[in-house]
């Protein structure tokens, strides 16, 4: 299946979830990380078991320190 993460398409597994997703095409730490998922935003603590369909368009936020 093929998401657009950020404005870069990526091709995935067919059963995807958010977590794995991540794990996949970062490999950073999610502290301080949002998602949004087809202007939604996902809470945290459902990215393990939210799953993405075809066509999704997510949109990783790093939150960043600064005034």
């Amino acid at each position: 299946m093929e998401v657009t993460i950020n404005n870069q398409n990526y091709r995935l597994n067919e059963t995807c979830s958010i977590e794995q997703m991540l794990a996949a095409v970062i490999s950073t730490e999610t502290n301080g990380l949002a998602i949004a998922v087809n202007q939604t935003i996902i809470s945290k603590s459902v990215w393990h078991t939210y799953l993405l369909s075809p066509g999704d368009q997510v949109i990783l936020i790093k939150a960043t320190q600064g005034g």
